[in-house]
C-alpha cells in the first residue's frame, strides 16, 4: 500500500472537511447574528428527534478523524470530554484536532494495510487499516459533516456546495 495515498486521504482529506466545517460554522454565527438570536439555539438542533444534535455531530466529526489516523498508524489520539457549549469552544476542539493531524508524515502510514483495527461492537472482526480508512471512517466522517451542514441549512443558515466542498485546487 502506497502511504502517500492514505496520507492524502485520510489527514488531508480530513483537514480540508474539518477546516470547511469551521468556516460553514462562521457563517451560521453571522446568520444568528443577524437574525438577532443565540448560536447556541443551533447547537441544539437535529433533523430528527432520533438524531445527534448540532454539537454531537461536530464532535463525533472531530473523533473519527482523530481515532482514524491513530488507528492505521498505531499512534495515541488525544482526548476530548464533549463538553463543548459554544462556538468558541467547539472551534478549539475542530483546532486541535487539524494541530493533531499535522503532525502527521507520509511514513506514518506504512503499515496501514497490515494494522488490524476493530471496536468492540464488531464482535471480534477487524478491518486493515486501509478498509477501516475506506470503508468506516471517511464515510462516517462525511455522514456528520453532512448532517452538521444539512441542520444548518435547514434552520437557515445560507450555505451551499461551495461551502461544503471548500477551496479546490484547481490547475491552469
Amino acid at each position: 500500500m502506497n502511504e502517500s495515498i492514505v496520507y492524502q486521504i485520510s489527514v488531508q482529506s480530513f483537514k480540508k472537511g474539518l477546516g470547511n466545517l469551521v468556516k460553514i460554522l462562521e457563517k451560521a454565527e453571522a446568520y444568528s447574528e443577524t437574525k438577532k438570536f443565540p448560536f447556541e439555539n443551533l447547537l441544539n438542533s437535529r433533523l430528527f428527534p432520533d438524531q445527534f444534535q448540532l454539537t454531537k455531530q461536530i464532535q463525533i466529526a472531530c473523533d473519527t478523524a482523530k481515532l482514524c489516523v491513530a488507528r492505521i498508524s498505531g499512534k495515541d489520539a488525544p482526548v476530548h470530554d464533549d463538553s463543548e457549549t459554544n462556538l468558541a469552544e467547539l472551534k478549539n476542539r475542530i483546532g486541535s484536532v487539524i494541530q493533531y493531524l499535522d503532525t502527521f508524515k507520509e511514513e506514518d502510514f506504512k503499515s496501514a494495510s497490515e494494522i488490524k483495527v476493530s471496536q468492540p461492537r464488531w464482535e471480534g472482526k477487524y478491518l486493515t487499516g486501509f478498509e477501516y480508512l475506506t470503508n468506516h471512517a471517511i464515510p462516517n466522517f462525511y455522514f456528520h459533516i453532512t448532517t452538521a451542514y444539512a441542520i444548518l441549512r435547514h434552520n437557515g443558515v445560507e450555505v451551499g456546495k461551495k461551502d461544503y466542498l471548500g477551496e479546490m485546487p484547481f490547475k491552469k
